[in-house]
Parts: C-alpha cells; sequence; structure tokens
C-alpha cells in the first residue's frame, strides 16, 4: 500500500472518529436540573377558605307606629343614639284631603241647614226662657195667693209643676242648640281647607320614635319630610360592638363544619389576622349560582369575632372578609409538599434524591391541606424529595439540583 493511501484512510478515520465522538457528547444522558425540599415535621392544618361578610347580629328597623306627615330625620349614619333618650323621629297627624266638586257642593249644602237648624233652636231657646220667666211668676202671685188663702193647693201643686216643666224645657232647648252648634262645626270642618290652621314647628303634638337601644345609626330608609303609612321603615339602628361574620359554605364542606372551631379572618383590611369562632351552622340550605353560571348548594355559617374589639373596631356592616375554618390542626405532622407528589396508577409516589440520582418511591398519604400531605410510610424526616418533578424524569436518572 503506497503512502498516499494511507495518509487518505488515516483522514478518514480521523474524520469518523471525531464524529462518532461528537455524537457521543450529543446524546450522552445529561444530569437533570431538579428543585428539591427536604421531608419535614411541620405543623398541618385543614381549613376550608370562602369570602364572608360582616353584620351586625341584631339590627333594630324602626318604623313609623301611625300613618301622618313625617317630620324630617336630622340624623346621619354613623351618629350615635342613647336607649329611651334620642328622639329619632316625629310624625305629625296626616293633613285633610282636598274636596272634589260635588262632595264640598254636599258639604255646603249641610251647613246652611245646619245654620237654619241652629236658628230654629235659638229661637226655641227663646221661647223656652219666655215661658220659664212666665210660670215663675206665676208660681210666686200662686204663693202669695195661697198664703191669703184665695186659691186651692191643688192650683199652688199645678203652678209648681209648670214651673219646673217650664226649667226643664228650657235646658232641653240649650241642649239642643249646643247639639246643633256641633253639627255645624262639624260640617265646617269638612269645608276647612288643608292648608289653614296648620301646626307649625314646635307648636304640635306629634307622635315621637325613640331609640330602642343605645347604638349607631346603619342607615335611614326614609329621611325628607312627607306623608308615611303605619309600618314604613325609617331607620335602622344596631351595636357595633355586636359583629359576626356570615360565611357562605358549599354544602359538601358545611357538613364538616361544627360549632367551637377556630376561625381564622384574613383580608379584612387591617394588620394581621383576627381570632374566630363558628358558632352556628344553619340547617338550611339555598341555591346560587357562581361566576360562571354554575349552580352551587349554598349553607351560612355563623362566626363569632374573639379578637379584642380595639383591634377591629374599623369593621362595620356589611365589610368583606377572608374566613379560614380548621376544620383539623396537629403539630409536628410528617408532611411533604402537594407539589411533589404524582399518582401512578393507584399509587402515590414521590422522588426520592440520593447521590445525585432520582429515586421513584411509593409514598402512604394521610391528611392534606392545600399546600402539604401527611406522610405515613415511604419516606423519613430529612429526606431531600423533588418538589416539581416532570413528567420526562424517570426512575434512576441523574440530576443536578438547581441552585436559588
Amino acid at each position: 500500500m503506497n503512502k498516499a493511501i494511507l495518509q487518505r484512510i488515516l483522514f478518514w478515520l480521523v474524520i469518523l472518529g471525531a464524529l462518532v465522538v461528537g455524537l457521543l457528547v450529543a446524546f450522552w444522558p445529561r444530569p437533570k436540573l431538579v428543585d428539591v425540599t427536604t421531608v419535614q415535621q411541620r405543623m398541618l392544618q385543614i381549613v376550608v377558605t370562602e369570602e364572608g361578610d360582616t353584620r351586625i347580629h341584631d339590627v333594630y328597623t324602626l318604623s313609623a307606629p301611625i300613618t301622618g306627615h313625617l317630620r324630617r330625620i336630622d340624623y346621619d349614619v354613623g351618629d350615635q343614639v342613647v336607649a329611651g333618650e334620642t328622639r329619632i323621629a316625629e310624625i305629625e297627624p296626616v293633613d285633610a284631603a282636598f274636596l272634589d266638586s260635588r262632595s264640598e257642593a254636599q258639604a255646603r249644602a249641610q251647613l246652611q241647614a245646619a245654620t237654619s237648624a241652629r236658628a230654629l233652636a235659638e229661637e226655641t231657646v227663646k221661647q223656652a226662657e219666655a215661658e220659664l220667666e212666665f210660670a215663675d211668676a206665676e208660681l210666686s202671685r200662686i204663693q202669695e195667693l195661697r198664703v191669703q188663702g184665695t186659691v186651692s193647693q191643688r192650683e199652688l201643686d199645678n203652678a209648681q209643676r209648670n214651673f219646673k216643666t217650664s226649667r226643664a224645657t228650657l235646658a232641653t232647648a240649650h241642649a239642643a242648640l249646643q247639639m246643633k252648634n256641633f253639627e255645624m262645626q262639624q260640617v265646617q270642618a269638612l269645608l276647612q281647607s288643608p292648608t289653614q290652621n296648620r301646626p307649625q314647628a314646635g307648636q304640635c303634638e306629634c307622635m315621637t320614635v325613640i331609640a330602642p337601644i343605645s347604638g349607631t345609626v346603619l342607615n335611614i330608609h326614609t329621611r325628607s319630610e312627607g306623608v308615611v303609612s303605619a309600618g314604613t321603615p325609617l331607620i335602622d339602628i344596631g351595636d357595633p360592638r355586636d359583629v359576626e361574620l356570615v360565611v357562605e359554605l358549599l354544602s359538601v364542606d358545611a357538613v364538616k363544619v361544627s360549632p367551637g372551631m377556630e376561625v381564622i379572618i384574613d383580608n379584612w383590611g387591617g394588620d394581621g389576622t383576627l381570632k374566630g369562632q363558628v358558632t352556628r351552622v344553619e340547617p338550611f340550605g339555598f341555591t346560587k349560582y357562581s361566576a360562571l353560571g354554575i349552580e352551587e348548594q349554598r349553607v351560612n355559617v355563623i362566626i363569632d369575632i374573639v379578637s379584642p374589639y380595639e383591634h377591629w373596631q374599623r369593621l362595620g356592616h356589611g365589610y368583606q372578609v377572608d374566613a379560614s375554618i380548621i376544620l383539623w390542626q396537629q403539630d409536628e405532622v410528617l408532611s411533604v409538599p402537594i407539589t411533589a407528589l404524582f399518582r401512578q396508577g393507584k399509587e402515590w409516589m414521590l422522588f426520592v434524591v440520593e447521590e445525585n440520582r432520582a429515586r421513584l418511591q411509593p409514598v402512604t398519604l394521610g391528611k392534606k391541606s392545600e399546600r402539604y400531605a401527611q406522610i405515613l410510610t415511604g419516606v423519613s424526616a430529612g429526606d431531600v424529595i423533588v418538589e416539581y418533578p416532570s413528567s420526562q424524569l424517570t426512575d434512576e436518572d441523574r440530576v443536578v439540583i438547581r441552585q436559588p
């Protein structure tokens, strides 16, 4: 073999070797970059979290006790009231209604009839007075004659009877005249315009609505002056210290809640969190539609705030907060992040990092919260595990821990 052919063969062997080395380098398995965490003993809480609204437990709605003319309410929302002292509202008697033309004509005719009847009664009184005056004079004359023995006792008795009868007749005539005067006043009242003799401010004997409790004005239903019917809501009053939370839980979550459970109240607007306690789970549910239009069965859960009032005194009626009800809680629970777990068939699995390799490890789970799961068997405290395992990561793969 000549030298030229040998050099050509060596040249192509070098190129082939470089190509093989390049392919080996390109396709040789490289360690996979992973995020890791440590299996730890930590406090584990199982909570159900939902938005809730604050409300004052006892809200007193004051209503108009009678139909009448309401004077303007000068209070504003947030004003303080004192039980038995604060005058919330005053209601005047309602104004008379205007008469239509037919009713007015009838009333004027009745007035004329009443005027004539009164005139007749006045004349009857005059006649009775004259009869009484005559009977009195006659009785005096008969008494003098009886003393002289000129008339009999019977004539004296007749004179006394006539006097008493005339006196009774006069009293009857006066009573009839008074009755006719009242009838005339009644008809005149029908003809009186609603604008006449309306009482001025401070001159009316009004119905006064007094605050039943000491507290704060929460809402004013009717502020302006005007005619209101009996039972019309006027104002709401409540004690701002008597605040509770109403949380609408899904019915599947509400059955897990019982009175006495602790509650963490967050996102209420102030610093830190507040403590609460479940006081009541209402025994009936209601249908509500979510923002996506999904029909849901909800149940009201009532929560009392147990933190000192000074910490949350800015909370009022109808404020929105986040409430986390603690369903289960335990300290020193062996747990791992939920993000480290995945299913393989019917088993829960995770990757344990040992000697720079990811080894597949089945585990048995206990309680699960939103972030962590309790580990019953499979790993121990201090084991390093992959936190966000990729779908391309397999058993015994070489790994490199990502540095923070």
